[in-house]
């Protein structure tokens, strides 16, 4: 066994009690009045990192800080970044907590609390391992740097302006950035997620007549707006899953063999996983299993509906207003800007005589996907993950939209590795949040094996 592997082992309760350190402050970013507290995130993270040896700072933003700490520069030699974030979901409601949010506890050997997997306990394995590494004389012939951002919960404008700046991108230059904000495929299976869907959004609002009309003095002699978003909204998809908008499937790149295999022989059962969520069966685009729907096809979806009366009873009204929220994943390669310009056309043929339109986009981020076949640091992770957890990796991919990854990607021509330690039923943005003990300390000893790889 290495030194440092001793070292981790021998530590356990140490890393503990930093964790639940930082655990157990109130860092909300979505919350003006826990500045305070967010700010006291910031500088345990910078001070951390210079305790066990880093150079570190903090960069202003226009909203919460920057931390940013890394090892000495290291010519012709590979750079690692890894990002985290030190703010959290709000703990609401309350009552549902078994025990307090801010306050860490253990129970069937998970740890419950607000962050405890979302994203500080995951984040920290990583600065553990670096810390380990350090402590035990290993020399890094290869630079590690950290930057830990506190919006991730709130919008994240300022890391994504600051990684756009001059600055930014030369601060953060790396080959390959390092990311634990996700979940394992199961328990005690690790797992490489190595592409992520993108997302635009929109809201489009309908008008028709100047105030709420009554149904039966102009019933029929009106085009109802709630009618009229309903018309709409039933074309963007058929009945066989297909996005209708003109274009929508241009840009998207067919799956592989490759991936279409090793999706199949992943341990899935299609009726487990609806009947969990109260479905007897799924629905989705004819020709693509349900994991390569939700991770790997491109999506529209309705998020919510707003029109004409809501309360208990009839109101026998014509709505003078109806709007919906709806959203599309993308997939690498179908830019949101071309998306938006064609979904903006696609409505606009469908707009009744009559009716007024306005279609807001809200936000929207790329895709991502990792060349599994030219890369140069999933092997290295793949030993170590197979080394830690007496298994192989699995490679998937995520419905999901984690925008700062994609520009990583992007704008720093990095690699990135995707290595979660969590659990789908961590109940991350929920009551109860929990990250296991095991996984915690799993991920310490993998992340700290395969930076050490890397000096080989």
């Amino acid at each position: 066994m290495s030194l440092f592997e001793t070292h981790i082992l021998s530590q356990k309760e140490y890393f503990e009690s930093k964790w639940f350190e930082i655990l157990r402050i109130r860092s909300i970013s979505a919350i003006e009045e826990y500045k305070p507290e967010i700010l006291r995130a910031a500088d345990w993270f910078r001070n951390y990192f210079c305790e066990i040896g880093l150079q570190s700072e903090l960069i202003e933003t226009a909203g919460y800080p920057l931390v940013y700490a890394e090892t000495p520069e290291v010519l012709d030699a590979p750079v690692v970044l890894v990002y985290g974030h030190y703010d959290v979901q709000p703990p609401d409601p309350l009552e549902l907590w078994k025990s307090p949010p801010f306050e860490p506890t253990m129970r069937d050997g998970n740890i419950y609390a607000r962050g405890a997997t979302d994203d500080k306990g995951q984040f920290l394995t990583h600065v553990f391992a670096v810390e380990s590494l350090l402590k035990s004389g290993e020399k890094l012939p290869f630079q590690i740097k950290f930057i830990v951002e506190g919006e991730e919960e709130s919008g994240g404008k300022g890391i994504e302006c600051f990684l756009h700046s001059n600055e930014g991108k030369k601060k953060l230059a790396c080959d390959c950035v390092v990311v634990s904000d996700t979940s394992m495929f199961g328990p005690g299976q690790p797992t490489i997620t190595y592409g992520l869907r993108g997302i635009i959004a929109f809201e489009l609002a309908l008008t028709g007549p100047n105030r709420d009309l009554h149904s039966g003095t102009f019933g029929g002699s009106v085009f109802n707006p709630a009618m009229a978003l309903a018309k709409i909204l039933s074309q963007f998809i058929d009945e066989k899953g297909v996005v209708q908008i003109p274009g929508f499937y241009d840009n998207v790149i067919p799956l592989t063999l490759r991936e279409r295999t090793q999706f199949a022989e992943l341990d899935f059962d299609d009726n487990s996983f609806f009947e969990k969520i109260g479905l007897s069966q799924g629905f989705g685009e004819t020709g693509f299993s349900t994991n390569e729907r939700r991770w790997v096809r491109p999506t529209f979806d309705i998020n919510g509906l707003t029109s004409g009366y809501q309360g208990n009873g009839s109101k026998t009204i014509i709505p003078s207003k109806a709007s919906a929220k709806f959203t599309c994943r993308l997939v690498p390669d179908q830019e949101p800007n071309v998306i938006a310009d064609a979904v903006r056309k696609f409505i606009s043929l469908q707009i009744p005589l009559g009716i007024t339109w306005e279609l807001v986009v809200q936000h929207g981020a790329s895709g991502m996907r990792l060349d599994l076949d030219n890369s140069k640091f999933v092997m290295p992770m793949s030993q170590a993950l197979e080394k830690t957890f007496s298994r192989p990796p699995v490679f998937i991919r995520e419905g999901g939209s984690i925008p700062i990854v994609a520009e990583f990607h992007r704008i720093l021509d990095a690699e990135v590795l995707l290595v979660g330690w969590g659990q789908d039923d961590d109940a991350l943005h929920s009551p109860n949040e929990k990250f296991s003990l095991a996984s915690f300390h799993a991920g310490i000893l993998a992340s700290a094996r395969f930076f050490a790889k890397l000096t080989q």
